[in-house]
């Protein structure tokens, strides 16, 4: 029951978003007036709260897709890969979630290290 739980916390965000399409689909094949106003309000307001409260970072970034928006850092971990890590040892990501972030914090700072070696090679140009 806690791992069902546990999944449950963990997938909210889709797990009220299916209930949302299967309330608004199930009142339009009944024929209830509503469903449109609750389709919208769902997804304009329930659905992106949902993620906002109980998402983590990567998916509220990925649902806002706005540079704008600034998501704090724990403040008690520097290293983003151990988090990952702590995270997954701790049975709070499943195996499917723990390889698509821990690749994409590795292209991250493959990109920054990149990034870098650039930035030296300017300031060595710069000096000839």
């Amino acid at each position: 029951m806690s791992q069902a739980i546990d999944r449950i916390r963990e997938n909210l965000t889709e797990v009220v978003s299916v209930s949302v399409t299967g309330i608004w689909l199930g009142a339009l094949f009944t024929g209830q007036d509503w469903w449109l106003p609750f389709m919208l309000i769902g997804y304009i307001i329930i659905v992106p709260m949902t993620a906002l409260v109980f998402g983590d970072r990567e998916e509220i970034a990925e649902w806002w897709e706005d540079e704008d928006v600034t998501i704090p850092e724990d403040t008690n971990e520097t290293d983003p890969v151990e988090t990952l890590k702590n995270r997954y040892a701790a049975g709070e990501i499943s195996d499917a979630e723990f390889e698509r972030k821990l690749e994409r914090l590795l292209e991250i700072e493959e990109s920054e290290s990149t990034t870098a070696e650039y930035d030296d090679i300017d300031r060595e140009l710069d000096r000839l």
